[in-house]
């Protein structure tokens, strides 16, 4: 019995999804749950725009999970998945002007407001450490 393309993809993208919902992150898979959680998230929340882009994304997960056994994190915590869930993700990214869309990309909200970004290009040259640290610098400005 063969697999269609998209069970493929979805078997693919499970252990990276699970990277980030083991941490607590919660998924919005769809633009109604984005709708529901985005704007109404009161005080701080981080949202992972996920990525199967191997060099950036695989740096991008290790630093959101180091990032979040700081002292101070946010209050809510969201993903949404590039290229797997594109409605939610295109629903996102309205929030995140005037950034283009990038992913993986790091968004920090405050009472749904855009307050720090991190585009992918602040994340493919830089280490799951540097990432951490551009995060949790984030958060002690923001999240206390």
């Amino acid at each position: 019995m063969s697999m269609s393309f998209d069970q493929y993809m979805r078997d693919m993208v499970q252990p990276m999804r699970d990277e980030l919902t083991v941490l607590g992150i919660q998924e919005l898979r769809t633009p109604e749950e984005v709708e529901e959680q985005l704007p109404n998230a009161k005080g701080t929340a981080l949202v992972v725009v996920n990525s199967v882009c191997g060099c950036a994304a695989g740096q991008c997960r290790p630093g959101v999970a180091k990032a979040l056994q700081h002292d101070v994190t946010p209050d809510h915590l969201f993903t949404v998945f590039a290229g797997q869930d594109k409605e939610a993700t295109a629903k996102a990214r309205e929030y995140f002007a005037p950034y283009p869309p990038s992913s993986p990309s790091i968004a920090l909200m405050k009472d749904g407001e855009l307050v720090h970004f991190i585009e992918r290009h602040q994340i493919e040259d830089r280490s799951a450490e540097e990432i951490a640290a551009d995060l949790t610098s984030a958060f002690d400005r923001f999240c206390r």
